[in-house]
């Protein structure tokens, strides 16, 4: 299930926050979405999401509209927002049960102890939300953004907060999902692309400054490291 985009864009009065972008996500790939602070990423996420309506443009997941066809859409679409919104009053089973049946599951239970094994949440599992360091809650989001097995995966910053031990282990899950799945991941950092992408947009003011794969523009830069290509495309 791919995601295609053609000339996106998001206008709040006279800026364009996203001005006009097209690219391909596919299948089987994970594509790193890069960019300085304020470039468009977060904005392009949500409007691939359908939390943020474009200005023009459209993006479709899997051929459905993510606006004219939202419901559909959505349903194939799992989604780690910068900063996860988590009922932190809630216990971590609790929340991913609670999440579970907003999508319809059959065996909830088994899937919820799955997930929870799956992004290491074991321990934690009993615990308020409120209670867990950061890492551990981004863990909880990564989880409720895969509970239901969704075809597409748009992650935004997914490893922030976690210590290097729960780096490698989270980097590990992407890189295993992404076989059978289309992710777009969102990262400042360059060593996680280099682990785990084989695909990278870099966008800057709003606009793509370079589309190709992490050979390919290692190859077009004279094989630079990808942290000084970023920055003399985003300079």
């Amino acid at each position: 299930m791919s995601i295609s985009v053609k000339r996106l864009s998001k206008h709040y009065g006279n800026q364009k926050a996203v001005d006009s972008i097209s690219f391909e996500a596919k299948p089987g790939r994970i594509l790193g979405f890069l960019g300085p602070n304020g470039a468009g990423k977060s904005t392009t996420m949500r409007m691939l999401t359908g939390y943020l309506e474009a200005t023009s443009g459209e993006a479709k997941i899997s051929d459905k509209n993510i606006i004219l066809e939202a419901v559909d859409a959505k349903k194939h679409i799992g989604y780690l927002p910068e900063n996860t919104p988590l009922y932190t009053e809630m216990y971590v089973k609790e929340f991913l049960s609670f999440v579970a049946q907003t999508y319809k599951l059959a065996d909830i239970s088994k899937r919820v102890a799955d997930v929870i094994e799956m992004v290491g949440l074991t321990p934690e599992q009993h615990k308020k939300i409120g209670m867990l360091s950061k890492g551990y809650r981004q863990r909880v989001g990564l989880a409720q953004a895969i509970i239901h097995n969704p075809e597409v995966l748009i992650l935004d910053e997914p490893t922030s907060g976690l210590d290097p031990n729960q780096l490698v282990d989270i980097r590990a899950l992407i890189k295993t999902l992404g076989k059978d799945k289309t992710v777009i991941i969102s990262t400042h950092i360059m060593q996680e692309v280099e682990a785990i992408c084989d695909d990278i947009i870099i966008i800057n003011k709003g606009k793509i400054v370079a589309n190709d794969t992490l050979e390919g523009l290692k190859m077009a830069n004279n094989q630079n490291s990808l942290e000084d290509i970023f920055r003399k495309l985003t300079a």
